[in-house]
């Protein structure tokens, strides 16, 4: 039977990319906040819901199990990032990062593991700035060092069960929706070894590895996918 995957924020630019490469060989549902995407391939389903708000994570998780009847991959992408300066602490912007970066992944496992069986896969999409702090947004840096440390304590508590959960941590990446300028790409590119910007095809193809049966002994890893960006 043809496994089933989610991917959260799969409307556009890494999260589509990774369900557009799914849907090959996945059943795949994304979901999305406010507006619906255009041009998806027919073999993949939308699912519309806000993941702040406390009862989301069951209904999404209830309305792909009613739609598909099994869930094999969770594929955490959706995710946030805003500025956090020192001088202008604002609460309720650095409750809404880590709402969408780390609480969302949490619910969303919680509601599903009654329907992951052993062999399921959780991949969460973490970021190269859990290790190298970005200016002006370490709230957004910190709920990735903390997805990552989910990450580790997921894989070691949901071992026993066979699943797995692994994380991505991309680095510079250039999306059609939301390009750098040539200048900052240039900038990035400078500082990484193998010269060149990532493209989120190069995300999708980690998350099929980790996702897949040849990962099927890596678990509580985080793999850094940045073309070697500051080694």
């Amino acid at each position: 039977m043809e496994k089933v995957a989610l991917v959260t924020g799969g409307g556009r630019g890494l999260g589509r990319a990774i369900a557009e490469d799914l849907a090959r060989d996945h059943q795949v549902v994304i979901t999305c906040n406010s507006t619906r995407p255009e041009g998806l391939p027919p073999r993949i389903r939308v699912l519309q819901g806000d993941l702040t708000e406390a009862d989301t994570a069951q209904r999404l998780i209830a309305e792909l199990i009613a739609e598909t009847g099994r869930l094999d991959l969770i594929v955490n992408n959706a995710g946030l990032v805003r500025a956090t300066p020192k001088e202008e602490f604002d609460p309720a912007t650095a409750v809404e990062v880590l709402a969408v970066n780390l609480l969302a992944p949490g619910a969303l496992l919680a509601a599903a593991l009654p329907y992951l069986g052993e062999g399921a896969s959780v991949v969460n999409i973490s970021s190269i700035n859990a290790q190298l702090p970005p200016r002006n947004a370490a709230i957004y840096g910190a709920s990735k060092a903390a997805l990552n440390l989910w990450t580790r304590a997921m894989a070691k508590e949901l071992g026993p069960q066979g699943i797995r959960v692994n994380a991505v941590a991309p680095g510079a990446i250039n999306t059609p929706e939301a390009p750098r300028s040539a200048e900052l790409t240039a900038l990035f590119v400078k500082d990484t070894a193998l010269g060149r910007p990532g493209t989120p095809q190069d995300i999708a193809r980690a998350v099929r590895f980790l996702a897949g049966p040849e990962a099927g002994f890596i678990t509580g890893e985080v793999l850094t996918v940045s073309g070697g960006y500051r080694l």
